[in-house]
Parts: structure tokens; sequence; C-alpha cells
């Protein structure tokens, strides 16, 4: 626990240092208030990262100290990741690198830590795969394809405050508690190190939005995610393999939904930006008329509010994954279930027929009184075709 709060307070501190000197270089910061995807109404910073890496060298410092080769065990991880952590902070700074590019670089990195902590998916627990994982000509492709898909999908879901980073320490605690159950200290001690690291980059993030973690800080987080999960896979043949598929299942599937929905229904290219993620829906179906007012303030507050709506539907996997870590017919059944949940929602809210226990309450602002009619959300009269 150690390198945990190590890993927090190095976190909360580099953080906090970002915030205070940001604006001093325009390169550090978020601009674009019109994008797509943008849910801001300031400049903020969008370095997190940054924090968050200095913090799981800080926490890994700590794990050496106490334990030497556990210590070395994750620095060699947190080696393996630098790639996949540069290629996004490069592009935080400036806004040039190209989704292909950070996606190579990912590979480099999966490919690193698959030779150096033999980080490798060798087992799905389907018998006939398992035995083609056996031959490396297989099993490595197919581990950079993944782990890279993971980090790509974090990067994905980092859309309002709070939502990747909740999200992904929730993973991380997981993924600490199931090592911890077989007696894995090296995979613990990087799940507790992460969660320390991204818990102190929250504070400032979530609810006000003071920092973002940018693309270094998701596909950081993302590729530590997914190492982790292959390697507590790997080294303990009692965890079962779709442990780890439904415990990463929310980012992977609303990556694959969104490839599909811009490749095949959309008919443009699946790395374009689009307005059409799940987080994006509720924000605008479900959250943004709950707050009348439009200044910067009710913008922040609408976008904080988004978030705790991905939160329990990532529950949904998280907690039954940890719950039922070993049994890979219910892991199975949980990952069915949840696929038909998001889709089901998603159909739900684009065909404006939102379930009323998901519906917020209309605030009111100031003096003024509530419209009697539909929230403007409800009542636009072209739908569009993103199904």
């Amino acid at each position: 626990m150690l390198s945990t709060v190590v890993s927090f307070f190095a976190s909360l501190l580099v953080t906090l240092l970002i915030i205070r000197f940001a604006h001093t270089n325009k390169k550090m910061l978020d601009c674009d208030l019109k994008g797509i995807q943008k849910i801001h109404a300031v400049p903020v910073p969008r370095i997190g990262g940054l924090a968050i890496f200095v913090g799981a060298i800080a926490g890994c410092v700590a794990v050496y100290l106490r334990v030497p080769v556990v210590g070395v065990w994750v620095a060699t991880l947190l080696f393996s990741a630098f790639a996949a952590f540069g290629c996004g902070i490069v592009e935080d700074f400036t806004k040039n690198m190209s989704p292909r590019r950070r996606l190579i670089l990912t590979m480099v990195s999966a490919t690193v830590a698959y030779f150096l902590l033999d980080a490798g998916i060798w087992r799905i627990d389907v018998p006939f795969v398992d035995l083609c994982l056996s031959y490396m000509w297989l099993s490595l492709p197919l581990t950079i394809f993944a782990v890279a898909g993971v980090a790509n999908a974090v990067n994905i879901i980092d859309g309002f405050n709070g939502l990747a980073g909740a999200v992904t320490m929730f993973m991380f605690l997981s993924l600490a508690y199931v090592a911890f159950q077989v007696g894995d200290v090296h995979v613990m001690s990087a799940a507790l190190v992460m969660v320390g690291a991204i818990a102190g980059f929250l504070l400032w993030n979530y609810p006000h939005g003071m920092i973002f973690m940018g693309d270094g800080g998701a596909y950081f987080i993302g590729f530590m995610l997914a190492e982790l999960a292959v390697l507590l896979v790997a080294r303990n043949p009692g965890v079962s393999a779709w442990y780890a598929i439904l415990l990463l299942i929310y980012p992977v599937v609303e990556t694959v939904f969104s490839i599909y929905r811009r490749k095949f229904v959309r008919g443009v290219p699946p790395g374009l930006p689009d307005g059409v993620h799940l987080h994006m829906l509720i924000f605008k179906r479900l959250v943004r008329w709950t707050v009348r007012s439009r200044d910067a303030r009710a913008v922040t507050r609408r976008n904080a509010m988004t978030s705790p709506y991905l939160w329990l539907l990532s529950l949904m996997a998280v907690i039954p994954a940890t719950l039922f870590w070993q049994s890979t017919l219910t892991l199975g059944l949980c990952c069915f279930v949840f696929v038909t949940s998001y889709v089901w929602l998603y159909a739900q809210i684009v065909r404006f027929n939102v379930p009323a226990w998901l519906i917020l309450q209309r605030r009111k602002s100031g003096r003024r009184k509530a419209h009697p009619a539909q929230p403007p959300v409800l009542v636009e009269s072209k739908r569009e075709n993103i199904m």
C-alpha cells in the first residue's frame, strides 16, 4: 500500500504544478472549444498523462525499495510502456501525431513487453484455439493487436471529466484483488501503483475538469491495463481468460461498435471522430437539458453529470468479473449480457425511447420558469442514421 500512497501524492503534486503553470505555454492547453467531441468552456491543460506517468514511476521506486525483484519487474513494464505513452504525449503537445503512428508505437510497446516479460496471450480457454496459441507466430500478433486495441479503446472513452479515469481505476482495483487472491505480487503491485497515480490525477479532473489526461494518459493507462490483464492470465492458470475479456469489455465494445458504425453505417473512415459514442449520446439526450444555464460553470456541471452513467455501466462488467474470475462459463454469460445491454441501451437512446428511470429532472436556473415543452433534445425532428 505504500507504493499506492507514494504514486498518489506524486501524481497529485505534479498535476497541481501542471495546472499552475500550463497557461504559460499554450501547447499544454486544449484550446479547441468547438470540436465535435469538445465539452468544455475554457482552455484546459491536456497533459495530465504526464502526472500519471510520473506518479507511476514514483510508485515503482517505492516498490523497488521494499521488494527489489518486484520493483525491477514493474520498472520493466513501465519501460515497455514508454513508446505508447510517448506517442500520446507528443500528440498532446503538437496535435500532429496521426492515429496510425500512435497505433504503431503502441504495438511497439506491446512487442517489447511480449519479449521482456513474456506478456503474451497463450490461451482464451477454448481448447482448439488454445492449441494454436501455443505457437508464437499466432500468439504474438494477437497480443499486439489486443494490447494496442485496448489502449486505443481507453482513449476513445476519455470523453468527459472523470470517465476514463474512474472506469480504469475500477479495473485496476479488480486486477489487484484477483492478483492478491492468486498470490501474484508482481501484478498486484503494478495495479496498485496505477490506482494511486490515477487517483491523484482524478482529484483535479473530476468534477471540475481542471485538467485532462490527454492522449498520453489514455494510451499509457490503456497499455498498462491491457498488459496487466494479459500477464495475470498468462502467469496464473487458475484465472480464466474470460476474466480479462469481461473486465475490459466496456471500452472494447465501445470501440468495436464505433468502427462498425462509422465504416458500415455512416460510410466514413473508422478513425474519423464523431459525436455519437454512447457517452456523447447520454450527454446530449439525458444530461444536457437538465441544467438550463449556458455559462462555463453549467457546462462543467453537465460534463460531470455524464460520467456516473458510464461508471455504472462499466461496473456491470467489472463486478461480476471480480466475483467470478475462476468461472469461464459464468464470465462468458456475463459478456453476452453486457453486450446485449449495451446494444439495447444505445438503440433506445438513438430512437428517442429513453427509459424514464434514466432521465434526470430538469434543474431551474435563476428566476426563469421552466417551459412546459419537452426538452429540446427529445423533440428533434431529424433523427441521425447512426445504428
